[in-house]
């Protein structure tokens, strides 16, 4: 067999047992510069110690099992699976259990990714729609300390970027054992008055569970970079359309007496459909101001069954969560240099606003993927506006110091299947930060940050009176949940490939969010606390090999409680990333070592109830060369 091709890679994966990935760019082979994005200098322009960029060949050389792991190239942060492949990943960030991202942000090129009063979690950030490749940097943010971050930033937040263009084109194969297949195509030309790049992936396997998975994955994008109507703009659509089975949780005891396997399964009816067609565009309108403007299509349908028959012996506990909405919203920003009382100043201040239109909103009893029973069935209308402004004073040359404000106004009104539940509220917040950083000398420079944040809670519980289950009287909860963050730290640069970058962090909540496992839901629970120290090194070893390791120990506890019960429950305590990289250039060889571990926590608040740690090693290896 003969391919058309520059590049022929294999890449041998102890996450997919064995597959053979087929890689072949379309153009004339160019002379191969490694850039890697954690070794750009940020000392003079980070403003705090956990802060910093990603990407380039940060991506490239990592490997993935799933595109939920892309935010794993954020030093911290763990994204993991627990029902199926489809859905949004669980994520961990500083002692954060974040479910499927409650207290995590993300944007892609300026639009939001979490969803707001979502039928399956609030702040549910499904990544499945990215197509790694093309991502060209990941800025990230932790802790409440900046004024233009918003709804879902208290433990931090990364904005990701796709390419503008590509150097050259590239199609990508990969396919392995349980019928797994990729397929990803990319590429960019010259158009109009700018440039256009395309890509495209399809996606299939059925996984290593005893119950094909059958995921069916189809994503496209098309990006145009150029002037549009004279005015500098990058315009982005993209879509997304899955669906999958998947295996749920499964009890240990079926486990540990042989009736099913550790891969085995109870319900084969789990799984669920999604697509999410959304356009972005970002264009600079005038010297210093930046318009973003997106609007985006979402659908999903989720059964699920973590309880099994535990409610219901007869029909069994199967459930259906269906969201459907539709999303709109923008933001301006200026950023300009001036002076104030003599003092050199960076000014940024801008406005954001978002309409969430959810037309569908529901909860089902199912049997066998059929609907026996409505729970909820909802429509619900999200408005908020939030506007910010900073002030970065120069005041000397080691000196830095910043002071900001944002303040947010949010809307909602539910239309609910029971009329108790239907009403509307609204919330507001102004939040403070502070920052100085203090340069010692070219290598070294000292940081000290204070901010307010918050999270929105799922507007249904600002205005429902019953539960919908139970018919019980609930209390009504706040729609805006207020967060105080505060972080010292230093970041070391050799200026030569290595850095480190220490933070010693501690946040406050008026209201956490708990993810509840048996329930397969996310619920507001009590204040909490978290402290905790955060380590982060990258060394660029020498031009082809580069090692990078990340790690944190946190405490938190929820406020209030007795010292025997007010353990958060999943609330990983260490974190611990690490990795050992060689980029062979001119021999053609890649390979990346990594390694990934989180201790026990507890599950209960008494912690008389925890799940063990878990550690997980990933190794690939790829040989480039030319073929006619």
């Amino acid at each position: 067999m003969s391919f058309p091709c520059k590049a022929l890679a294999a890449m041998i994966s102890s996450a997919t047992l064995a597959s053979t990935q087929l890689v072949w760019a379309q153009q004339d082979q160019l002379e191969e510069i490694v850039v890697w994005g954690r070794s750009l200098q940020l000392l003079g322009t980070a403003d705090s110690a956990s802060q910093g960029v990603v990407g380039y060949a940060d991506f490239s050389t990592r490997p993935m099992a799933r595109v939920g792991e892309l935010v794993e190239v954020v030093p911290g942060m763990i994204a993991t699976q627990h029902s199926g492949p489809g859905k949004a990943n669980q994520y961990f960030l500083r002692g954060f259990n974040l479910d499927h991202g409650s207290d995590f942000s993300t944007s892609f090129d300026g639009m939001p990714v979490n969803m707001r009063t979502h039928a399956h979690a609030q702040g549910y950030m499904d990544l499945n729609f990215i197509i790694p490749e093309i991502i060209e940097r990941v800025d990230f943010r932790k802790g409440p300390y900046f004024a233009e971050s918003g709804d879902f930033s208290l433990a931090g937040s990364n904005a990701m970027k796709t390419y503008d263009a590509l150097s050259e084109g590239f199609t990508e194969l990969t396919l392995g054992s349980r019928d797994e297949l990729r397929f990803v195509t990319a590429n960019s030309f010259d158009f109009a008055e700018g440039t256009l790049l395309y890509a495209l992936e399809h996606q299939q396997t059925n996984g290593f569970y005893d119950l094909e998975q059958d995921v069916r994955k189809l994503n496209g994008l098309l990006k145009y970079t150029g002037e549009f109507a004279g005015i500098p703009s990058r315009i982005t659509l993209s879509a997304y359309d899955s669906d999958w089975t998947s295996t749920n949780q499964i009890p240990l005891r079926a486990v540990t007496s042989g009736m099913i396997d550790r891969f085995g399964f109870i319900d084969p009816d789990l799984g669920g459909e999604s697509y999410r067609y959304s356009l972005t565009g970002n264009f600079e309108i005038a010297e210093n101001w930046d318009l973003n403007l997106y609007a985006s299509s979402y659908y999903m349908s989720l059964i699920n069954n973590p309880t099994y028959l535990l409610n219901d012996p007869v029909n069994g506990d199967e459930f259906e969560q269906e969201d459907e909405r539709r999303l709109f919203g923008g933001s301006m920003k200026n950023e300009t240099e001036t002076e104030l009382f003599g003092i050199p100043v960076r000014r940024t201040y801008g406005a954001d606003l978002r309409y969430d239109d959810v037309d569908e909103l529901n909860l089902f009893n199912t049997r066998s993927r059929r609907r026996i029973g409505t729970i909820r069935e909802d429509e619900a209308e999200e408005f908020s506006v939030g506007v910010f402004g900073e002030l970065q004073f120069q005041v000397s040359d080691a000196l830095r110091a910043t002071l900001g404000v944002r303040y947010d106004y949010f809307d909602g009104e539910v239309d609910a299947f029971r009329p108790q539940n239907s009403g509307s509220d609204d919330d507001s917040l102004w939040q403070p930060n502070v920052g100085l950083a203090y340069r010692l000398n070219e290598n070294l420079e000292l940081y000290a940050n204070y901010g307010h944040g918050f999270h929105s809670n799922d507007v249904r519980a600002a205005v429902n009176t019953i539960d919908p289950v139970t018919g019980d009287p609930t209390e009504s909860l706040d729609v805006l949940v207020e967060g105080k963050g505060s972080e010292v730290g230093f970041r070391y640069d050799t200026l030569e490939g290595f850095n480190i970058a220490v933070a010693y962090y501690n946040l406050k909540m008026d209201s956490e969010l708990v993810f509840v496992g048996d329930a397969g839901t996310t619920e507001p629970g009590d204040p909490s606390r978290r402290d905790g120290i955060e380590l982060t090194s990258f060394w660029e070893i020498n031009e082809r090999l580069v090692f990078d390791i990340s790690g944190a120990k946190s405490d938190g506890y929820f406020i209030g409680l007795p010292s025997n019960a007010n353990a958060i429950p999943d609330a990983h305590d260490t974190v611990i990333g690490a990795g050992l990289t060689y980029a062979g250039l001119d021999n053609g060889w890649t390979s990346s070592l990594r390694v990934r571990h989180f201790d026990d926590a507890a599950l209960t608040e008494d912690e008389t109830i925890e799940k063990s740690g878990s550690t997980l090693l990933h190794f690939g290896v790829s040989k480039s060369f030319r073929c006619g």
